[in-house]
């Protein structure tokens, strides 16, 4: 009895032996475990809060915690505190404010053309006096050269009179001429000195008036000038104001759009389709500051995402088509490690993306989306979900035996790699 007992236990320990061989030798799927949370692929599907872009006090709200909304839906009214738009007809003032301008503009404009119109009767004006003046020194100029030719006749007759002079007074000495000859000819000669001054007196008078027709001439260069000056100043102020009516115009037109805006963001609305998770803000009457935010929104129909942490050692192992099983919290599974087809309640995805740096804790984010197609054996991701709810994930490597995983778990090497990674690995698809 013994003998069988011991013969039992022999071949029990033969088949346990067996057993555990052949478990050693079936093949087992290296996994990398990761653990994070539910997340939205696209950016615009993450929760996001709303602010009011103007400074207000809160009048009232239309909306609940929880309830739904559609994109401009309303939110919160709020009223307007600053005192600088207290007033209800503040943009009728602003359009007489504008009227006003529009007035000044116009004036400065029919300053300009008044200016202009008395630059050109300046010109024409001057053209007329210059030519005058012009045609005067031109005839002050014959003048003088008239006078200056007629002098120089008469001094040549003023020369042969002196010369005959001194031939009488020589002719009479020898008794030639008689002395009523020497004082006809002392006579003439009087009369010809006497011409000589007065020719001399013309031209200096001739010259005089040449010196005066000039300096008329510059005179009227140099008031024209005085008065092109002054005409040219009056148009540069009456331009400025136009200019400064212009930029009068455009600020107020500017403050009557703004106030057109303003008025419309009494009213705080919804962005986009969705449920308002949580009020920022409470109480009616409370005063709010500009770009502060008062209500969280989920977007509807998100296109949602797990966003999965894993060690940096695994991270190169970690391929940008490689598979994963997903257990979302909150519904029932069973995951065994190393063989992910016999897993029941998992999810199956696929590698997104991988971030480029580490996170605080020395962790790499990976981003997984589902698979499309879902395959057949799978179902697709539960339309539950929520964002923030914790995950489990873990991606599928490769298949080795079971005595392999057991090694390099005692020795703490990292899952084998029968590739090489590409050199778009970890970019987002």
């Amino acid at each position: 009895m013994r003998v069988r007992k011991v013969l039992l236990f022999e071949r029990i320990m033969l088949m346990v032996f067996v057993f555990s061989l052949g478990v050693l030798f079936m093949p087992w799927r290296q996994t990398i475990p990761g653990r994070g949370t539910v997340t939205a692929l696209r950016p615009q599907d993450r929760p996001q809060t709303v602010q009011n872009q103007i400074g207000g006090r809160i009048e009232r709200w239309y909306v609940s915690e929880g309830q739904e909304v559609k994109k401009g839906d309303t939110i919160l009214v709020i009223s307007e505190i600053s005192q600088s738009y207290f007033d209800p007809e503040l943009p009728m003032r602003l359009q007489e404010q504008l009227s006003a301008k529009q007035g000044s503009e116009a004036a400065a404009r029919q300053k300009m053309r008044a200016t202009q119109a008395q630059i050109e009767a300046m010109n024409r004006g001057l053209n007329f006096q210059l030519i005058a003046a012009e045609n005067k020194v031109k005839q002050s100029v014959n003048y003088v050269q008239s006078d200056s030719a007629d002098l120089v006749a008469v001094q040549q007759f003023y020369r042969v009179s002196q010369a005959r002079l001194e031939r009488y007074e020589q002719g009479f000495k020898d008794g030639l001429f008689s002395l009523t000859d020497i004082e006809t000819r002392r006579l003439n000669v009087q009369n010809d000195h006497a011409k000589l001054i007065a020719q001399e007196n013309k031209l200096n008078n001739a010259r005089q008036a040449l010196l005066n027709a000039q300096i008329e001439l510059d005179n009227i260069r140099a008031k024209y000038r005085e008065s092109l000056a002054k005409a040219q100043s009056e148009m540069g102020s009456a331009l400025s104001g136009q200019a400064s009516a212009q930029g009068d115009i455009a600020k107020l037109r500017n403050e009557i759009a703004n106030i057109d805006v303003r008025r419309g963001l009494y009213i705080v609305r919804a962005p986009q389709d969705g449920y308002v998770v949580k009020t920022l803000k409470a109480g009616i009457g409370e005063n709010i500051k500009d770009g502060e935010s008062v209500a969280t929104l989920q977007p509807k129909d998100p296109l949602v995402a797990a966003e999965i942490y894993v060690d940096a050692m695994d991270v190169p192992l970690i391929l940008d088509q490689s598979e994963v099983r997903l257990q979302f919290e909150g519904w029932p599974s069973v995951q065994f490690s190393g063989w992910p087809s016999v897993a029941v309640g998992t999810f199956a995805g696929k590698v997104f993306s991988i971030d480029r740096m580490a996170s605080a804790n020395g962790t790499y984010r990976v981003l997984v989306k589902q698979m499309t197609p879902v395959p057949a054996n799978d179902e697709p991701w539960p339309i539950q979900l929520r964002q923030g709810s914790g995950v489990h994930g873990r991606v599928i490597l490769n298949s080795v035996p079971v005595w392999y995983e057991i090694w390099r778990q005692l020795n703490g090497f990292p899952p084998s790699l029968e590739r090489e990674p590409k050199g778009d690995a970890g970019k987002a698809k």
